[in-house]
């Protein structure tokens, strides 16, 4: 008599033990993918800005740069008196490593100029957006507050624009306040020559305020005058996550006579030059 194939309950019990290893098996590939792709969103993180701490804002502008600013600091008689505007007045902080800021005032016989300097430093507190590109976020908002006027045809970045700018220029956090009564910026005339000179209108649509070119990652100048004939004139630029803003203003004394806008945003931009290159 032919005898039945007999399986051990034993061997039931193995093979169903090696089934359950392989099935394992798949299930282990899928923990090292989902490990992996924690590694990868890791390593995606957004970089830190390139600072980590500011310059004391009352300690960058030297003295001879301040001179050519201020003109009335050269007229105060009282060496200590003169060193006390040399060294400016700081703005309230309450963490140096975030913003640091600084003012000056002198009097002349002809006008009363004023100097701001303000350094802010971004930090994004969201992994995925780097301080970089908030600073970014920060100087474009502040950009489209100044409302500079659209570039015309066949003008680039830093080459001014043919419509006036009817907005007060720098924003309530970057600490300056802008002159009421902004009207569009006014700039020294200039006669048309046969030699080809440029126009008064031309040297006042190069005036005008705009976006600049080579001045660190980006930036853009604001120039205002107010119904007292004080005008401002006002630099913000971005290096790295710094944002750095200058407001710089001058009230004549006498009546009816405009500081000169051209004389005015060529002090602004050197400073802010040095001060770019301060930051390195």
């Amino acid at each position: 008599m032919q005898r039945k194939a007999y399986v051990p309950g034993a061997a039931v019990l193995l093979a169903a033990l090696l089934t359950a290893c392989s099935s394992g098996s798949g299930g282990g590939g899928a923990a090292e993918d989902s490990k992996a792709g924690e590694s990868t969103a890791s390593a995606a993180t957004a970089q830190p800005g390139k600072y980590r701490t500011l310059s004391d804002a009352c300690g960058v502008v030297n003295h001879g740069t301040l001179d050519s600013l201020l003109p009335g600091i050269r007229q105060i008689a009282d060496q200590t008196q003169r060193d006390t505007v040399y060294q400016g007045e700081a703005t309230l902080t309450y963490n140096n490593d975030r913003r640091s800021g600084c003012r000056w005032k002198a009097e002349s016989a002809a006008a009363t100029d004023h100097l701001f300097v303000d350094f802010e430093r971004v930090v994004s507190y969201d992994n995925r957006v780097s301080d970089d590109d908030r600073a970014h976020e920060v100087y474009a908002s502040r950009e489209q507050a100044a409302d500079l006027p659209e570039a015309g045809p066949g003008s680039g970045a830093g080459s001014g624009s043919a419509s006036p700018s009817g907005s007060a220029s720098g924003s309530a956090d970057s600490g300056a306040s802008s002159s009421a009564g902004a009207t569009p910026s006014s700039s020294p005339s200039s006669s048309t020559s046969a030699s080809g000179s440029p126009s008064a209108d031309a040297t006042e649509t190069q005036l005008q305020p705009r976006t600049l070119d080579g001045l660190a990652d980006e930036a853009f100048l604001d120039d205002q005058l107010s119904n007292s004939q004080q005008r401002t004139v006002t630099v913000v630029f971005r290096t790295s996550n710094v944002i750095v803003t200058i407001q710089y203003d001058e009230q004549p004394a006498a009546a009816g006579s405009a500081p000169s806008s051209e004389d005015m945003q060529d002090k602004a931009r050197k400073l802010a030059q040095q001060l770019a290159g301060s930051l390195g």
